[in-house]
């Protein structure tokens, strides 16, 4: 077992020492490190649960009831309905215990066991079992177009025991597949299982590389999918395009919500503008929050220039406004030099200044050259 960058040889992982189960995350789909694994257990209290990873990123989770000595990504053969099955372990000990609760599974009778560590008979068998899949994908998706089914199969994973197949399909109304069941299972001589998944979940066992040159986090770390909706785009001032804001799946990308929390924390201080400010030289209306620096940008109505004046400002003109009094502009009554919207002008003006004498000496160096230059004498001799 192991990836591209740790080679195996003689059965043994040559790069990382882990057995299969890559520290980076390279090997395995939703890898999940164990950072309780170098610390010493009370070995008589150990959770007996084990979180086990088959095709595509699902996880179960299994009890050691047998008390087997397990490492992180051995191969081992579990209880299945009808039958068993191969995955591999992802995680064990207390962590298990964590997930369990965060997915609300109870320890109970429901949870089935795990028979033994898988030989390389079986593990030969499953591979033999695993070429079936491809064709059956291939196959399955014509008998679908010939039913005339509205739906897009993305996957087909079979059983280790080679008696059921699971198929992944995601549709966007309701489907009657009674039929399509019947001849699926005259035809590969199986058990059929339907499986309708989401587009984000489809997205996730397919794969890719996102928008920002990683692999998605839907196939490599992310199993919660929380819904997105365009308000996170608008407290971010993003601009509301459907293609950039949408991810390989279609719908909004999960990212979205990673940086809400600081955005909505930040726009506390901002304050809420019902309408333009009014001041003695006229009329301001905002172009521009730079949240984060706490400066917003207006400009009036007789102007193309944007003025920048920080929160505190702006929440005084606008209880002022409330009053019915008006200031004499938008900078009045602050200091000179200190305050941060001041500071931002001086700095934009000394880089005007500087580009601008960069510009004219320039032009005299050119001048300058060309006066210079001579003439290269010429060749033709006199007679």
């Amino acid at each position: 077992m192991g990836c591209n960058s740790c080679s195996t040889a003689d059965g043994k992982v040559a790069g990382c020492q882990n057995n299969g189960g890559c520290l980076t995350g390279g090997c395995n789909k939703m890898n999940v490190f164990d950072w309780l694994s170098n610390m010493d257990m009370p070995v008589e209290d150990k959770f007996n649960i084990i979180e086990i990873r088959f095709k595509g990123g699902r996880k179960e989770f299994f009890r050691n009831s047998n008390g087997l000595q397990l490492t992180t990504g051995d191969a081992v053969v579990v209880d299945v309905p009808n039958g068993h099955h191969i995955g591999y372990v992802s995680l064990q000990g207390e962590l298990v215990r964590l997930q369990m609760q965060k997915k609300k599974i109870r320890d109970d009778e429901e949870i089935k066991s795990i028979y033994r560590i898988a030989h390389e008979k079986d593990l030969e068998k499953y591979l033999e079992v695993q070429q079936r899949e491809l064709p059956t994908l291939y196959r399955t998706r014509q008998i679908i177009q010939q039913l005339g089914l509205s739906m897009k199969l993305s996957d087909v994973e079979y059983q280790a025991d080679n008696s059921k197949a699971t198929f992944y399909y995601s549709a966007d109304d309701r489907v009657d597949f009674r039929e399509l069941i019947k001849v699926l299972a005259g035809e590969f001589r199986i058990r059929v299982e339907m499986r309708q998944i989401s587009l984000r979940q489809e997205a996730g066992r397919l794969g890719g590389i996102g928008s920002c040159g990683r692999e998605l986090c839907c196939s490599t770390w992310l199993s919660d999918f929380k819904s997105v909706s365009t308000s996170a785009a608008r407290y971010q001032n993003l601009s509301l395009n459907p293609s950039k804001l949408s991810g390989q799946c279609g719908r909004l990308k999960c990212c979205l919500n990673y940086e809400l929390d600081t955005y909505m924390e930040a726009l506390k201080d901002i304050p809420d503008l019902n309408g333009p400010l009014v001041t003695e030289k006229g009329t301001a209306r905002l172009q521009k929050t730079d949240i984060f620096r706490k400066i917003m940008w207006f400009s009036y109505d007789a102007e193309n220039t944007w003025h920048p004046i920080g929160v505190k400002r702006v929440s005084q003109i606008i209880s002022l406004n409330q009053k019915g009094q008006k200031p004499s502009s938008l900078l009045e009554d602050e200091a000179t030099g200190t305050d941060d919207a001041v500071q931002l002008n001086s700095d934009l003006e000394r880089i005007d200044r500087k580009y601008r004498n960069k510009g004219t000496v320039r032009k005299k160096k050119k001048r300058k050259s060309g006066r210079n230059r001579r003439k290269p004498p010429s060749n033709t001799n006199k007679k």
